[in-house]
């Protein structure tokens, strides 16, 4: 990094492909800190993005949200970190956080109507919000959450987005012991999903229709494998489960199945952005009570709380690494759908891109 530029990885047009960019930060404001940045995850947010597959792409882009790195300067008003402090960051970097506000009073600042996303977001001056695929970074101070030291920064990363995605929701529908948890895909999200579920002593159910994957999921704390191959497997589930965590690209039309494995009352929660229009009759739902809900991603203090109780449960992820400068590798790892389960760049030690 020199003095007025930030190198790293950029989308210059819809694609996989990424190429050397720099690019001048925001002054640091007196609440922000700079970060420089160790390691950081790839998330299918972050193709979709390049790809945009969501549109709205605002080119040249870097991404990334899922970055751990150590703090090298201080706004004047920082107060909670120091120099050094090792940190996390995910996809949100701003939120007002006052308690006025409607989403922030409620722990809710992903849905603050003055956030500002990691990357491919606006700030209020007009700059572009750019991601973790650099050498740095730099972002308001209530969003780098210090890491635990019992959490080995490489695989922090993807706690930061995947692990917070999947434990928030299961926080705020308040799964316990004893409750019947399914999860939907046994990837990036799934395979953390899995162990959040079974540390909060829920009896885990993994759906796959990959049968290679039963001893692993088994193995992660599910107490159940269901392959959905296999109609007998699917039909013992029928009127079984209390929580639903749907963390795959599952069918539009796949939901309708997925009500009938909800208990009364059961609650189905999307983790995960199906192509095409939802289609239910009003019955699914009178005749079953079962509700269908979101969950975006997580805030400050649910960001904290997933560290926290993934460094207490021991809870990880399982990453595969590649160096930063091999990040089209990566990119091109992941979009093939060959990777398991999350992938960690890691910038050299030392030295610019």
């Amino acid at each position: 990094m020199t003095e007025d530029k930030i190198h790293g990885w950029a989308a210059f047009e819809a694609g996989t492909a990424v190429k050397p960019w720099s690019y001048t930060p925001r002054p640091l404001g007196e609440n922000d800190v700079e970060i420089k940045i160790l390691y950081s995850g790839i998330c299918g947010s972050d193709l979709h993005t390049i790809k945009d597959e969501w549109a709205g792409t605002s080119f040249p882009a870097i991404v990334g949200h899922e970055i751990v790195g150590k703090v090298t300067k201080l706004g004047s008003g920082v107060s909670a970190h120091q120099i050094g402090d090792l940190v996390g960051v995910g996809a949100q970097v701003y939120g007002c956080l006052q308690d006025d506000c409607n989403a922030c009073s409620r722990d809710l600042d992903p849905h603050c109507p003055n956030k500002v996303f990691t990357y491919n977001a606006k700030y209020p001056d007009g700059q572009q919000s750019q991601g973790g695929y650099a050498e740095a970074v730099r972002v308001n101070a209530n969003y780098a959450i210090k890491i635990p030291a019992q959490i080995e920064p490489d695989l922090a990363p993807p706690l930061m987005c995947a692990g917070a995605t999947v434990f928030t929701p299961m926080l705020r529908h308040g799964v316990k012991k004893g409750d019947r948890v399914g999860v939907v895909g046994v990837g990036g999200l799934g395979h953390l999903a899995i162990q959040y579920a079974a540390a909060l002593g829920a009896e885990v159910y993994a759906f796959s229709h990959s049968p290679n994957k039963r001893e692993q999921c088994l193995e992660l704390g599910a107490t159940h494998f269901i392959d959905t191959s296999k109609q007998d497997e699917v039909e013992s589930v029928r009127r079984t489960l209390n929580h639903l965590y749907v963390t795959s690209n599952s069918q539009s039309n796949q939901y309708n199945e997925y009500i009938s494995w909800m208990d009364f009352e059961g609650k189905i929660v999307l983790l995960a952005l199906p192509k095409g229009t939802m289609n239910f009759k009003a019955g699914e739902f009178i005749q079953t009570e079962v509700a269908i809900t979101g969950s975006l991603i997580g805030g400050v203090k649910m960001l904290e709380k997933t560290l926290e109780f993934s460094a207490k449960h021991n809870i990880r992820p399982i990453v595969e690494r590649f160096p930063m400068e091999k990040v089209n590798e990566a990119l091109v790892h992941v979009d093939s759908g060959k990777a398991r389960y999350r992938v960690v760049l890691e910038n050299p030690q030392g030295s610019n891109l």
